[in-house]
């Protein structure tokens, strides 16, 4: 029990708030309002009409007349008279508000000048015994309230100032002269990163280029000591969501040395010159604290091409920012050992001398995980969770294609939300299927109102497409066809795409071909055709376009392509070829659209009946799986069977399906 007492004992005094000077004003304010507001009230009289002032001079009850400020009369009673006269006795009473000395009346007499004579005049004339006398009196409330408009103008000033200059890793304090210092965030021996490589799965290729960083910073005599020269940079390219920045805190996490963390945007202000002020002041702190990492995230921020664009000459405050950030890489030494990681996911648009060798000397491309990268950051994120038997990690890496490390992230977080809203004790693998069905369709429309007829003409749509794919030897395997509401859809066929490296012609036919079965099917059963392929007719017009105008992959067009990969093409015109190649061109891309098109009917025609019984079935069941397509086609001929465990009931859509928008 002592210990515990003890323990309890330790833990109060932390509970007490901080002591801060600001109470000390705050309790001195009070104590003058207060004192103020009591001597106010110590003061109350009661107001005095002429007549009254008139009557009390006629009967000399009158002991003292008091002018305070050249404004009122303060009217003292004699004691005799408050004794004797009725009229007195309620100012005569004594009371705790009222100080004894004060006076009885207040008279508001008007001129000074003609009250003054008023008075001579019936002292004299009445033989009055009454004194006079004029005093100033002060009031610090009033005053003070007088003053408040500008102490609160000079309250808000000091306040912006403080934040406009805002303390950053120099020290400024909050000084306006402060806010040309860097605003970079230092992680050191007291703020050591907890992060590592263990915490980063996947992204192997890049954790090899930046452990050559660190294994640098930590022993630079290995390689200097064969004449290597320090690497002045290193820029992490990738999609978003793919884990740069969290590379970058592993880097500071293993490497154990000074990290000064900060975004491209906090160069940025309002005032002219401060981008390059804070790029000077973070490179020299950089400098004083060698060997150190320096890490810029979303350098696009100010990195972008110069000239480009530019609306206000070459005065332009970015631009000004970016040329001091090219110097100060330039000016490091060989024996500084400083080192500059940099994120982005728009590489196209940073200008080519930052991306020249000397500056950033390694461009790291953080990709999206493969099959196996995505097990292994399945198993870094469900270690919070509270996880079911049945959860099969293997499964739902082969389900979640082109989705990054953020994605699987959030896969997980929303299954944890979708098993405690059912009340359950452990996260199943049916909840990371819903989970994905959430994610990828969004929300189940339980409530839409749908037509027999258009529920029916959604459902051969969607019939055809499962029909057509199963029958083309390269479409991707069909996982479920849904008749049901979700999202922005009304029905989908959900694939599982196998993941290439290259595309071959006929495997972009092939799922060019599945992806219009759905208007084929619709024109075969109801003669009559619908604006629910939409979505369809977007995909293959962009699938022809790339094959004509990207990948060379037509005879007539040639192997050309006009896809400057760069994004920095010095061409002065939109289109770098003639108006007879252009035509060609949307020529040939109709001609491959049509072509599949007619090939889709074909195919459909040969199976109208097995078209039918697959669309029966689905507009009485809502959703069928790849088992009752081989019920209905038999196996599928060609194609490497991919494992399914049949413990689950649902399988799901991934991000990169041939879904559509109906």
């Amino acid at each position: 029990m002592s210990n515990k007492t003890n323990k309890k004992d330790q833990k109060e005094p932390n509970k007490l708030p901080k002591f801060s000077f600001y109470w000390i004003y705050a309790i001195i304010f009070a104590l003058l309002i207060g004192f103020q507001l009591m001597r106010g009230v110590s003061n109350i009289s009661d107001d005095l009409s002429e007549n009254d002032f008139n009557a009390m001079l006629a009967d000399n009850d009158i002991e003292k007349i008091n002018i305070v400020n050249e404004d009122v009369a303060h009217i003292t009673i004699k004691k005799e008279a408050l004794q004797q006269k009725e009229k007195y006795k309620d100012v005569s009473k004594p009371s705790l508000l009222k100080d004894a000395n004060a006076p009885h009346y207040v008279y508001d007499f008007g001129d000074l000048q003609n009250f003054e004579n008023e008075l001579n005049s019936k002292k004299s004339t009445l033989n009055l015994d009454f004194d006079k006398g004029n005093s100033r009196q002060t009031n610090i409330l009033g005053e003070l309230i007088g003053w408040l408009p500008f102490i609160l103008l000079i309250g808000l000033w000091i306040f912006f100032m403080r934040r406009m200059s805002g303390g950053g890793a120099s020290g400024g304090g909050g000084q306006i002269f402060s806010i040309g210092k860097s605003k970079a965030k230092l992680f050191d021996k007291d703020q050591k990163v907890k992060t590592s490589f263990k915490d980063v799965a996947g992204l192997e290729g890049a954790k090899e280029e930046v452990q050559e960083i660190v294994d640098f910073l930590k022993s630079p005599e290995k390689y200097t000591s064969l004449g290597g020269k320090i690497p002045k940079g290193a820029l992490l390219v990738g999609p978003p969501g793919t884990g740069k920045t969290l590379l970058a805190k592993a880097v500071a996490g293993e490497a154990g040395v000074p990290f000064f963390s900060l975004s491209g945007s906090d160069f940025v202000e309002m005032f002219v010159g401060v981008g390059a002020s804070r790029v000077r002041d973070l490179f020299k702190q950089a400098a004083q604290k060698s060997p150190s990492i320096i890490f810029i995230d979303e350098i696009d921020a100010i990195g972008r091409a110069r000239g480009k664009n530019s609306m206000t000459g070459g005065n332009d405050e970015r631009e000004n920012t970016l040329n001091q950030l090219l110097t100060e890489m330039d000016g490091f030494g060989t024996d500084v050992n400083v080192i500059v990681l940099a994120a982005t996911n728009r590489a196209d648009v940073l200008d080519k001398a930052l991306m020249r060798a000397g500056r950033f000397d390694r461009q790291i491309y953080v990709d999206l995980p493969d099959l196996n990268e995505r097990k292994e950051i399945f198993e870094v994120h469900i270690k919070p969770l509270k996880l079911d038997k049945d959860v099969d990690l293997e499964f739902l890496a082969q389900q979640t294609p082109g989705f990054s490390g953020a994605d699987i992230a959030n896969l997980c977080n929303e299954a944890a939300l979708i098993a405690a809203r059912n009340s359950k004790k452990a996260v199943g693998h049916q909840d990371f299927l819903d989970a994905v069905d959430r994610i990828v369709g969004g929300l189940e429309k339980k409530n839409k109102i749908i037509t027999p007829g258009e529920k029916k003409t959604i459902a051969f749509h969607e019939a055809g497409h499962a029909t057509a794919s199963w029958f083309l030897e390269h479409a991707a395997p069909l996982v479920k066809v849904t008749i049901v509401p979700r999202g922005q859809s009304l029905g989908a066929a959900w694939y599982l795409p196998e993941e290439r490296m290259i595309v071959r012609t006929e495997q972009m036919l092939d799922e060019m071909c599945a992806t219009l079965a759905g208007r084929a099917a619709e024109k075969i059963i109801f003669n009559k055709i619908s604006t629910g392929a939409l979505n369809d007719l977007e995909k293959v017009t962009r699938q022809a376009r790339a094959m004509v105008t990207v990948y060379g992959l037509n005879e007539k067009v040639g192997n050309l392509t006009y896809y400057d990969s760069s994004g920095q093409s010095d061409y002065n015109f939109s289109k770098p070829y003639s108006e007879e190649t252009a035509k060609l061109i949307d020529q040939e891309i109709s001609i491959i659209i049509e072509s599949q098109y007619q090939r889709a009917i074909d195919i459909l025609n040969e199976h109208k009946d097995q078209l039918t019984e697959l669309a029966e079935l689905l507009l009485e069941k809502e959703v069928i799986f790849k088992a009752n397509l081989e019920t209905i086609f038999g196996k599928r001929p060609f194609i490497k069977e991919e494992v399914i465990p049949t413990k689950t009931k649902k399988v799901t859509e991934d991000l990169n399906t041939n879904s559509e928008i109906n």
